[in-house]
């Protein structure tokens, strides 16, 4: 069965921001080789303007969160909305629900509604009290309206089942295995392969960078800490004037559009650090196991569903100075590291994710036209020809 599919919530592709872009790239991609015809809704502000991508087709419509703020977010997805209702796409495929659900009631009905649901937004600490209210009510919304749900972890899948008693696909995100490393590029940032620690994250406080920079800041560690993020927000100035005296530890600031430097670096580090607590599978987290990084992750149950045993768990800074001061590569970490690197290989590899969704849209598309069907067919009455 041959799909019109549009995918809606995203600022659009090719990546230019983030997880669910990069997702949408990977996705929208898969599906088109798969013979589908796709369409990715992309903000009027991103910066490629062709009007295909990789034979995906994209829709510009207005964003104006460069004005607005947060609230511009809200009118670029009722745009995209009421655009995608002329559409007739088979299956609307809406990533995430934070400023999307609140237009519930303008979805097109004639396509089949999908939400990925994202992680527990109302959760993230960055939020004040009425915005996480509002994201609960956001979070209600995308169950009623939509026809169907996919979860990318099972803590999430488990949580729609126990909070709203309904049943979700289980499908995760994917990562890349690459092998182009290149060692000369760690001489930019003055560190050696194997002498130096990592994190890459936004500066935001679920993401619990204070509580890491903290345990190496305490510790005995001679190696450099590379924090590579934007640190053009509150909490990303506050960690450098606070760390500012440390000289091992170094903001490199965000290393966007180099893939080959982002993967050295995660593969020659001694420790790549994952502080995030909140969401579902994390695509950062995915694509470290993917550049074969000894991992350092926060305890949570959303880690340990992807990490299983194979990685450091902290809850607190002396954890992290724990760990830090005594992880040594032996045959341990080796181990930790290949049993990683074979689930990006048996899991979370973008074919095998591709390939799930694709059979997930196409049994929601039979299964809703099948209900359609049933419930427009003519009531047969005794003695009656019709």
């Amino acid at each position: 069965m041959t799909l019109r599919i549009g995918i809606l919530g995203t600022r659009g592709i090719p990546n230019n921001y983030g997880g669910f872009e990069q997702f949408a790239e990977y996705l929208s991609t898969g599906l088109v080789q798969k013979g589908h015809e796709v369409f990715v809704y992309n903000s009027h502000n991103h910066p490629y303007t062709g009007n295909t991508w990789k034979n995906v087709q994209l829709i510009r419509c207005y964003d104006p969160e460069f004005h607005l703020g947060s609230f511009g977010q809200f009118i670029y997805d009722l745009n995209c909305i009421l655009d995608a209702r002329r559409r007739n796409f088979d299956v609307i495929l809406m990533l995430g629900f934070t400023s999307s659900s609140a237009w519930g009631w303008f979805y097109p009905q004639q396509s089949t509604l999908i939400f990925n649901m994202d992680g527990l937004e109302w959760k993230r600490t960055k939020y004040s009290k009425p915005v996480q209210q509002f994201l609960r009510l956001a979070e209600k919304l995308a169950v009623r309206f939509s026809h169907y749900h996919i979860a990318d972890s099972v803590v999430i899948q488990s949580y729609l089942k126990n909070k709203y008693a309904i049943s979700s696909e289980h499908i995760p995100y994917g990562a890349e295995i690459h092998y182009n490393e290149e060692e000369t590029l760690l001489q930019e940032f003055g560190v050696k392969k194997y002498e130096y620690f990592i994190l890459m994250a936004r500066m935001a406080a679920e993401n619990n960078i204070e509580m890491i920079l903290d345990g190496f800041y305490a510790s005995n560690s001679r190696y450099k800490f590379l924090v590579i993020g934007s640190v053009e927000n509150k909490l990303g100035r506050y960690l450098v004037k606070k760390f500012k005296h440390d000289n091992r530890i170094v903001f490199t600031g965000g290393i966007y559009n180099d893939p080959q430097k982002i993967h050295s670096l995660k593969t020659f580090s001694t420790l790549y650090f994952h502080g995030h607590s909140v969401g579902g599978t994390n695509p950062s987290l995915l694509e470290a196991m993917a550049s074969r990084s000894l991992i350092a992750a926060h305890d949570n149950l959303f880690n340990r569903a992807i990490l299983q045993q194979d990685a450091y768990y902290f809850s607190s800074f002396n954890e992290v100075k724990e760990v830090i001061e005594n992880t040594h590569r032996n045959g341990h970490e080796s181990a930790l590291i290949n049993n990683n690197l074979k689930k990006i290989k048996e899991q979370f590899n973008w074919n095998n994710v591709i390939s799930k969704y694709e059979t997930f849209l196409q049994r929601c598309v039979r299964e809703k036209v099948s209900r359609e069907l049933k419930r427009d067919a003519p009531i047969k009455v005794e003695g009656s020809q019709y």
